[in-house]
């Protein structure tokens, strides 16, 4: 606990501190305005007022991935999340994202690749396919996971929803639209006007996050590099644009 405590960033959510009663055992964090991503994204009866446009949905991409790979890269020791999903994104009254519970036993010396559970963890529709052989929790399993939260962002649906992909789960339907070649499909309609081209790229990142082979993902810190290739194509883009329009 004290060594969570002393972690500060941006993205991550602070804890204030924490106490025992009992048989309860209460984490005290910093109080985020709009709750979490999931509840904004899919719960109408909670977060349905607050429509999330695709401004918004990537500086939540952007600033959720940059917690992790904080949390991956810059903390020592070093921490592997476990359970990065959309829940576990908090919004603060800017709509910044904060990554919350992480660190819980998951504490790992710089020089390791893993840290081994007895127990499954994560959060089924988030668990990255090797988690079920190894029982090990590495930080690509969590680049895997943050995947995930990318479709959610791009499609506006859940990662498990039986009434809308049957036996299937958000990346078996969406790699087999991608498959297809019907990637517009993908993305929330309410998405669609705001710049296809864009959307792909993030689809791209998304897809290579959910690689089955371990290996074969980028790191958070690489995610974080082609984010800002995105965001900086798309800044000399408008200049270009505006300066098309002036001349």
């Amino acid at each position: 606990m004290e060594t969570i405590g002393k972690i500060k960033h941006r993205n991550l959510v602070p804890l204030l501190g924490y106490c025992k009663i009992g048989e309860e055992r209460l984490l005290v964090y910093e109080y985020m305005k709009f709750g979490s991503l999931d509840m904004v994204l899919h719960d109408e009866s909670k977060g349905g007022a607050t429509k999330l446009d695709w401004s918004a949905r990537k500086k939540i991409a952007i600033g959720s991935a940059r917690g992790l790979a904080f949390l991956h890269h810059s903390c020592i020791p070093h921490i592997i999340h476990g359970d990065m999903k959309s829940s576990n994104v908090l919004l603060d009254e800017n709509l910044e994202a904060r990554v919350s519970d992480f660190g819980m036993a998951r504490l790992v010396n710089a020089l390791d690749t893993h840290l081994s559970v007895s127990t499954l963890a994560g959060t089924p529709g988030y668990v990255p396919p090797e988690y079920y052989q190894s029982f090990r929790c590495t930080t690509k399993g969590d680049v895997y996971s943050s995947g995930v939260v990318l479709l959610e962002l791009l499609s506006g649906k859940k990662p498990i929803d039986p009434s809308e992909f049957g036996d299937n789960n958000l990346v078996g339907w969406a790699k087999q639209l991608v498959k297809e070649n019907r990637c517009s499909e993908i993305f929330d309609p309410d998405l669609m006007k705001s710049g296809e081209a864009e959307l792909y790229q993030y689809l791209k990142i998304a897809c290579e996050c959910l690689d089955d082979r371990p290996l074969h993902r980028p790191t958070m810190i690489q995610v974080m590099a082609m984010f800002k290739d995105l965001v900086f194509g798309y800044i000399i883009q408008r200049e270009l644009t505006n300066n098309q329009w002036t001349t």
